[in-house]
């Protein structure tokens, strides 16, 4: 059971102050360019409209584009977004290492760039980073595993398996990192075992999130190290590779008759995700707000446009190999059966209707 410490992040909180009120609207009508990854995770698609109806609502244009997880097409999308004039650009990189050359190109013309949830890397061309704090994200996620185990009480010893996200995206290393500062000391004690002995993102990443990908490892992992040994918990890090795990747990029979289902980490709040939650199928998400992710971004997009300081709230964490990118972190929150109703329908997220 997750204590009611975990949800001490309610909704809002980091950013209360930084969105108590709105800078002031664009001085000018500019065009803010907004490149996003994907259609395929219902998450970026929010994170679209949010951006979208928050630049709106001060007054500013917006050249909205996703790429379909294909890096030349998001690479000609955001050399468009420059020739056409658009004046800051942000950017969900589907690759954070591909951009160099683009972003040198939008820096010659005065263009600003913040990078949006994912850090691109590799370049001195981005300007600031907004985003949630990712370690956290980790942190919460093998804590709910712990706690779910009853660790550090229960006497065990528990089996459990690791997933990684993309190695193409900055952020999955910190959330692995993260989950990883709360695991490891169990697995050096024998609490946990990874029978597999599969650790480190170089051997458990999940190439672009993809929950078919993370299904057939699943799959293979069950049937190498699995057949005469019960599976306790799987750290996920993300809704989609969780739908793929569990899809691989149920094949074999978790979740029917006596076998109960491993404990299953996840993020991103996803609709089908909350619904498994509900079902005892899923053990927990985190939900990252992307509205307050918006505000916050656009509140930089003021910023840059009035030539005021800049809203940020760390300034040392995220290098992306040439510079450190001064950011704004915003905090996560743990999302069980127990909770989501008062986190996400109580918050105006989601409509119960949605879940039901």
């Amino acid at each position: 059971m997750l204590k009611r410490t975990m949800l001490t992040a309610t909704i809002g909180l980091a950013v209360s102050g930084l969105l108590a009120g709105h800078p002031a609207s664009a001085q000018t009508k500019v065009t803010v360019g907004i490149a996003m990854p994907t259609k395929s995770s219902a998450r970026w698609i929010d994170d679209g409209n949010n951006m979208v109806r928050v630049l709106k609502e001060r007054g500013y244009d917006t050249d909205l584009q996703y790429a379909d997880d294909d890096i030349p097409n998001q690479l000609s999308q955001i050399e468009n977004m420059v020739t056409k004039g658009d004046r800051i650009l942000v950017i969900a990189s589907i690759d954070g290492t591909t951009l160099s050359d683009v972003l040198k190109q939008a820096a010659a013309k005065g263009v600003k760039v913040i990078a949006y949830d994912r850090l691109i890397r590799g370049t001195p061309n981005v300007d600031y980073y907004a985003t949630f704090d990712n370690t956290q994200v980790g942190v919460l996620q093998a804590t709910s595993i712990v706690q779910g185990l009853g660790l550090p009480d229960a006497k065990g010893p528990f089996n459990v398996e690791l997933f990684g996200g993309s190695p193409d995206d900055n952020n999955a290393y910190f959330f692995y990192d993260g989950a990883m500062s709360v695991l490891k000391p169990y697995i050096d004690s024998g609490k946990l075992v990874v029978r597999s002995k599969q650790m480190g993102m170089d051997k458990v990443s999940t190439l672009r999130w993809d929950p078919a990908t993370a299904q057939a490892r699943m799959d293979n992992l069950l049937s190498a190290f699995y057949g005469d040994a019960r599976l306790d918990a799987v750290l996920s890090p993300y809704d989609g590779i969780s739908i793929g795990i569990l899809s691989s747990l149920k094949g074999v029979g978790y979740g029917s008759g006596p076998m109960r289902m491993p404990l299953v980490s996840g993020q991103d709040a996803e609709v089908p995700s909350i619904k498994s939650l509900v079902l005892k199928e899923q053990y927990s998400t985190i939900f990252k707000d992307t509205r307050d992710l918006a505000k916050v971004t656009v509140d930089m997009v003021d910023a840059i446009q009035a030539g005021k300081a800049v809203p940020v709230n760390d300034t040392t964490t995220y290098s992306n190999g040439v510079k450190v990118v001064p950011s704004f972190l915003l905090r996560p929150v743990v999302v069980t059966r127990e909770n989501w109703e008062q986190v996400l329908v109580g918050s105006g997220y989601y409509k119960k209707s949605q879940i039901n």
